[in-house]
């Protein structure tokens, strides 16, 4: 019986480890994510992004992955985004994000600064973590 206890927390401690470094792998895809987002690394972000990206705004606007792109090229400009909380789940090939943030965007030339809280999920697409949906609700002050 103390056998299979301590092999119960060995196996334990195994599948622990092991769901930390995924989180920490998905929490560190969603912050260069951010930031790519202001550099316009937009090579980055296609990579990223799964074809059937639903990209969901704070005002309820739904963007494609193709629409979600081609905002970089003047219509939405990401100026900072400063992140206070993440978090990541991980389960399997899945991942769940949710975060909250202040925002400064410019959106066809006029600035907006949003505090917003956001939910993301990944799938894991063969060894590449891909970003299939974002959503993102305002923060009443």
């Amino acid at each position: 019986m103390r056998i299979l206890f301590i092999f119960i927390l060995i196996v334990s401690g195994f599948s622990v480890t092991a769901q930390t470094k995924d989180e920490a792998e998905i929490e560190s895809i969603s912050r260069k994510k951010f930031r790519w987002m202001i550099e316009q690394k937009l090579d980055s972000l296609d990579l990223l992004t799964d074809d059937r990206l639903s990209y969901i705004h704070s005002n309820g606007w739904v963007q494609s992955k193709k629409e979600f792109l081609e905002d970089f090229k003047g219509k939405l400009i990401y100026h900072k985004i400063d992140i206070n909380e993440l978090s990541a789940r991980v389960y399997r090939r899945s991942a769940v994000v949710t975060g909250k943030g202040h925002f400064t965007v410019s959106l066809n030339g006029t600035r907006l600064e949003i505090d917003l809280l956001f939910s993301e999920v990944y799938i894991r697409s063969g060894n590449k973590w891909k970003l299939v949906s974002r959503h993102a609700n305002k923060i009443s002050t």
